[in-house]
């Protein structure tokens, strides 16, 4: 049995997530329900769920202000936080670059069966401490120029300096990301999934198989097809669609 708690100031949202889990999710166990800030952080130290459902805008503040307003307790008392939100788009790429779960206004039978088996998939007790600061971080800095990315895997999340990421590489459906100083990590997401992340970090998808950090670029070779190196000395295939664009990023060096 997991159990849960659901803070949201709107009622029937609150009675719509209960149906939608006694449906899709049996396993689970609402604990009890909060409609503000000030009882939602009551609540969630009193019941230590398994999982908090949580609004990000309320009357009364956000979500947000329920996690700072923890601090450092959040990752004894819960151990998975899943935000529902109709929020920004911005907000949505913050979550995403922190490996936090959320699920989108009117919420979706599917994203929320994803979601919970993604979170029965993971063995382990998950302190999302360092993710949720590092969200809090990127909602507070209001920028998209992200500095950090949060990887996580069956045996934890990993937080990695972007600038750090050399390449990305598509295995089957997974992502294996080569990172300076560290070992390669595989990621169960796709190549696309983070092509569509980092495009606007300074990365560049140079063939269906590799995603490159182009300030990692060493060099552009015209023989053979057309290859780079990179910083680690790997070489990788440039396909014929992506070489224009990549010889005018270089041009412009």
């Amino acid at each position: 049995m997991i159990t849960a708690v659901l803070i949201d100031d709107d009622d029937n949202l609150r009675n719509g997530m209960k149906a939608l889990l006694s449906l899709y999710a049996q396993e689970i166990k609402i604990l009890g329900e909060a409609s503000s800030v000030s009882a939602g952080i009551t609540l969630m130290e009193e019941m230590q769920p398994d999982i908090a459902f949580l609004d990000i805008m309320m009357n009364d503040g956000t979500g947000f202000d329920i996690l700072e307003n923890l601090n450092e307790k959040y990752g004894k008392i819960c151990s998975r936080i899943v935000f529902v939100t109709a929020h920004e788009k911005f907000a949505i790429k913050a979550f995403r670059f922190s490996a936090l779960d959320f699920l989108l206004k009117p919420v979706d039978p599917e994203e929320l069966q994803s979601v919970i088996g993604k979170i029965k998939s993971i063995s382990h007790k998950n302190d999302e401490s360092k993710t949720i600061e590092l969200l809090l971080e990127n909602i507070t800095r209001k920028t998209e120029n992200f500095k950090k990315i949060a990887l996580s895997t069956s045996e934890g999340i990993h937080l990695f300096e972007i600038k750090d990421i050399i390449r990305c590489e598509s295995v089957d459906n997974y992502t294996r990301f080569h990172v300076k100083n560290h070992k390669t990590i595989l990621i169960s997401k796709t190549l696309k999934e983070y092509e569509e992340l980092l495009s606007d970090q300074g990365f560049e998808r140079i063939h269906q198989s590799h995603l490159i950090n182009l300030n990692e670029l060493k060099s552009y070779i015209r023989k053979d097809g057309g290859f780079v190196i990179m910083s680690d000395d790997s070489q990788l295939p440039v396909s014929q669609r992506k070489k224009e664009r990549l010889q005018d990023y270089i041009s412009r060096l």
